[in-house]
């Protein structure tokens, strides 16, 4: 019987592992107890690639060794576990991954993939590649609202494959757009790996959403511009729509006006406001559809209008004031500003002393009192300290102006001029707004119309979310609730809300969260045991007796969870390695958030690697029989070098993702 060379591969690299752990073992004269850990994690990976439950392999293979590390007390073992278990569920970040799964279920059901994606696609229709670039910012968009990588390539499968094939793309092309585009919910917020990742490091989900944003959007973007570049060159492969195709049919109210796909719109409805060219079309019809073609330069305006008072406006600084002690006018007026001297008669007078007592310190008066510092007032009282009210007996010395009487006048806010990013950006949306009124066809009126039914409920939706996130309104708990919420009103909306998707949604995310939970007490047991066992230990003075500049561990470290990417999920190397790489950031002074974006950037590749390559086995599933897993590791190829790019680029420009966070966290 042949063996699939998927299962060649998979055996290769256990055998790989267990010889490593095997030669580790024999090639020591003594084997200690952060050797066992180091064989407790090969076992572990071993035991993952067999088929075994991740959460459960964790959990027993920390129990064992724990139990081998507290010399076989089955009492300390268990109490371990219970203390692990207890300190994953009091973690109150989690709370956020339910929410946020209920969310995406729910957005799921909605149906608002099927009509986003033709809308999508009819908008893109003279882009090279239409087909493909609707297909990757159809995913994009939808992965951020959902965030779960097989329902998103699962439903591109049935929706976006077939339109592709009939429109003659190749199969390698269509394939690697749809896996590489659904597996972008990995690194766009809301992202469950986000979450995971900033429980297990200690770093904030917060700051760690706002840092994934752009180079989660830079991805989608070096996506897109690979595919239009590959149509350019090898239009064979992504032939462009053909007229058919990208035929937009008129409602019957329209068609009456009269009115063709290509007149101009706003001009056209202006015209039939009036005369009786319209007697078919009711005034009402005709209104909405100005309405509707008014509405984007409206949006501009007050988004303009909003964003320049609070670009331009300096708020007033807090001014507090120390109220002096006492009650009434009398102690206002007692102390405008500034202490008050106690009253002294001759000064400040020595203590009685013997002959062993204090002595004055040199260059003291003799006189029984302590001597004036320079500059002091001559009575025998201590000088005023600078700006304090002077007494009633003494005179003034010269000095500064009198400051106001706090109170007698308010600090007003000021204004400054708008920052360059403003005008640059509104810049590009005014000449997008003129350029939408300028072009505005019948037909691209019923696209628009189509983009309000589908891309911007889901875009006001993530923006709600994030937004609130990102600029500190809410915490990810209570956004991802707000965000469920939501997603109970598109699906209520679209009429899509019944019994029967409510129970299926909230089994799914039962299911799901229970998993991330397990996962998440397995992982607490499992680095307990290692560290226990000095496994952490041995392995931070292995990295740091290589003597690694900072470069090189950086480069060392993103190999590695490519690497892993290949026989492990995302799940699993969060959960089992960043527990090890997390303290030796400290040593080569890298920033765990940084740290995280990368690993967010390179964790893709669990999804896009060979042989587990999860997206390849969803599309599969519901892909044509002619389409051969083969060919849909072929399309991943180009998407993961595309993914090696971006995490250099983020290395090169660490602003791209650092920028966000210290604007709004600095």
């Amino acid at each position: 019987m042949k063996m699939r060379k998927e299962l060649w591969f998979g055996f290769s690299i256990m055998a790989l592992v267990v010889g490593a752990a095997a030669w580790l073992l024999l090639g020591v004269e003594t084997v200690t107890r952060g050797h066992l850990g180091l064989l407790m994690l090969s076992l572990v990976v071993v035991a993952i690639m067999l088929g075994f439950p991740t959460a459960f392999t964790l959990m027993g293979m920390g129990m064992i060794f724990t139990w081998l590390a507290y010399d076989r007390d089955i009492t300390r073992t268990l109490d371990l576990m219970v203390q692990a278990a207890y300190k994953s569920m009091a973690n109150d970040v989690l709370i956020a991954i339910p929410l946020f799964v209920f969310m995406g279920y729910l957005v799921e059901r909605a149906n608002l993939i099927e009509k986003l994606f033709k809308s999508l696609h009819l908008a893109m229709a003279r882009v090279p590649g239409s087909l493909a670039v609707a297909t990757l910012v159809t995913c994009a968009i939808f992965a951020t609202a959902t965030g779960i990588v097989g329902a998103v390539v699962t439903l591109m499968g049935l929706l976006a494959l077939p339109a592709m094939l009939r429109a003659g793309y190749s199969t390698p092309m269509s394939a690697g757009a749809i896996t590489a585009g659904g597996c972008l919910g990995i690194l766009i917020p809301p992202s469950v790996l986000l979450i995971l990742y900033g429980a297990t490091a200690g770093v904030s989900v917060v700051q760690l959403y706002a840092g994934a944003f752009f180079p989660g959007v830079m991805l989608a973007g070096l996506y897109v511009i690979y595919v239009i570049v590959v149509a350019k060159i090898k239009p064979a492969w992504a032939p462009p729509l053909s007229a058919q195709d990208r035929q937009v049919a008129l409602p019957a109210m329209t068609a009456a006006l009269p009115a063709e796909t290509r007149q101009h719109a706003p001009l056209r409805l202006l015209s039939a406001l009036k005369g009786k060219r319209n007697a078919q079309v009711p005034l009402d019809y005709v209104v909405r559809q100005l309405v509707l073609v008014v509405l984007p330069g409206l949006l501009f305006v007050l988004l303009a209008a909003s964003s320049w008072r609070m670009v331009t406006t300096v708020p007033a600084e807090a001014v507090y004031e120390l109220q002096p002690i006492g009650f009434g006018e009398e102690a206002r007026v007692a102390s405008d500003f500034g202490l008050q001297e106690p009253p002294v008669e001759g000064g400040l007078q020595e203590p009685p002393r013997d002959d062993g007592g204090l002595q004055e310190p040199p260059g003291a008066e003799t006189g029984g009192a302590l001597a004036e510092p320079p500059g002091a007032e001559t009575g025998g009282a201590l000088a005023e300290p600078p700006g304090a009210e002077p007494s009633a007996s003494a005179t003034p010395a010269p000095g500064p102006a009198t400051p106001p009487v706090p109170g007698d006048a308010a600090p007003k806010a000021g204004t400054q001029p708008a920052p360059t990013w403003w005008w640059v950006g509104f810049a590009v949306l005014g000449a997008a707004t003129a350029g939408f009124y300028l072009f505005l066809s019948f037909a691209r009126l019923e696209i628009f119309k189509m983009l309000l039914g589908s891309f911007f409920p889901l875009m006001v939706l993530i923006l709600a979310v994030l937004g609130s996130i990102v600029f500190g309104l809410a915490t990810p708990t209570e956004a991802a609730a707000m965000g469920a919420l939501g997603g109970f009103l598109l699906a209520a909306a679209y009429k899509r809300l019944n019994m029967d998707v409510l129970r299926e949604s909230v089994y799914l995310t039962a299911k799901t969260s229970a998993m991330v939970c397990w996962l998440f007490v397995g992982s607490a047991i499992f680095s307990a045991a290692f560290a226990l066992l000095g496994g952490q230990e041995l392995i931070e003075k292995w990295v740091l007796s290589m003597n690694l500049t900072k470069i090189e561990f950086m480069v060392l470290s993103q190999v590695v969870i490519f690497l892993l990417g290949w026989p492990l999920e995302w799940t699993e190397i969060i959960v089992i390695f960043m527990p090890i790489f997390i303290p030796l950031l400290s040593h080569f002074g890298v920033d765990p958030l940084f740290f995280g974006l990368l690993v967010a950037l390179n964790l893709q590749t669990a999804f896009l690697s060979p042989p587990v390559a999860m997206s390849a086995f969803y599309l599969k599933g519901v892909a044509p029989p002619h389409v051969t897993l083969n060919q849909i590791f072929l399309g991943m190829l180009p998407f993961m070098g595309i993914q090696v790019l971006a995490i250099v680029l983020l290395y090169v420009w660490p602003q791209i993702g650092l920028w966000l966070p210290q604007l709004l966290y600095k």
